[in-house]
């Protein structure tokens, strides 16, 4: 089914990329921002991310032997160093994910790029190391986002989902050849559809069980192992780090490396590996140039169908 699949490393059947959205309590500040300090319980539950989640989740990357990357806000380094410093003596990478999970696409340009330089700036000050990867924050990459992040240095996103292998994204306002390396993701990979039920976010999902779910991500993971394809996921500490859902996480960390032929890495690994077989012309991925229409659609201005008569 996949036409062009990356060459792995070690001739792995696909690549599987752990990610983790370190959000905290950004989300609730930026959906209440008057009165946010009054929803404790709310608060609570988000804040559980990086004070519980986030040290469960490193622990049991240790008992595999596994990366991940992190996303974090900027907002978020700041308010939990700690969790961002453990993520780092561990080995994982640590991305980008906004400064207060603003919404880029509801952002001028300006405001875009302003939001994430400090953002970028907040992560490099406490991992010690400026951020290459980038997750919208809720998959809200705007027109502006791919010169924004070319010019921060990013190698690498993935907020879009036009494919089921990495891919390039270059800006219609720059010279072919300067791109990012779009590693896709899918809402199917996401853990909010399956467990996420709080009315202070305005998200009431009827709660799947850990099995379900899992049967879910896994039936992407086999399809993607059967045609050579890449697995993104886009997990959250408060959330799937609670304890059932990180036995169901066990569950299918030891289910991949058991099948075989698999490469987990973090995204960033992933980036350099996709623009080395690209050098070595042993890959040859697709192109979106971006934004793909600017502006209203001529045929929805008011009186068209009158004019085009």
């Amino acid at each position: 089914m996949i036409k062009n699949p990356v060459p792995w490393p070690n001739g792995a059947r696909c690549a599987v990329v752990f990610t983790w959205d370190m959000d905290s309590d950004s989300i609730l500040h930026l959906a209440h921002p008057n009165d946010a300090d009054t929803r404790l319980s709310t608060n609570s539950m988000l804040r559980y991310g990086p004070e519980i989640g986030v040290p469960r989740i490193i622990d049991t990357c240790r008992d595999f032997g596994m990366k991940h990357t992190f996303f974090v806000p900027g907002w978020c380094a700041e308010q939990f160093p700690k969790a961002v410093e453990q993520m780092v003596e561990a080995g994982h990478e640590v991305a980008l994910h906004g400064y207060l999970h603003e919404y880029p696409n509801e952002l001028t340009q300006e405001e875009e790029r302003f939001w994430t330089h400090k953002g970028t700036e907040a992560i490099a000050k406490i991992s010690g190391t400026r951020p290459r990867g980038y997750r919208s924050p809720w998959y809200k990459y705007s027109k502006h986002s791919t010169d924004v992040l070319l010019d921060e240095g990013f190698l690498w996103d993935t907020s879009l989902m036009g494919d089921d292998v990495p891919y390039l994204v270059e800006s219609k306002k720059r010279a072919s050849g300067q791109s990012l390396v779009e590693l896709p993701s899918r809402w199917q990979l996401d853990d909010w559809p399956q467990f996420v039920h709080n009315h202070d976010l305005d998200f009431m999902m009827p709660i799947a069980s850990p099995q379900y779910a899992m049967d879910v991500y896994m039936a992407e993971f086999y399809a993607m192992w059967e045609h050579g394809g890449v697995w993104v996921n886009c997990f959250h500490p408060f959330c799937t780090g609670q304890v059932a859902r990180m036995m169901m996480l066990r569950e299918m960390m030891s289910k991949m490396q058991a099948k075989g032929d698999v490469w987990f890495a973090t995204g960033e690994e992933v980036a350099l590996h996709v623009q080395k077989v690209i050098a070595a012309g042993t890959y040859k991925p697709r192109v979106d140039r971006v934004p793909f229409y600017e502006g209203r659609l001529p045929e929805l201005e008011p009186g068209y169908a009158m004019k085009s008569r």
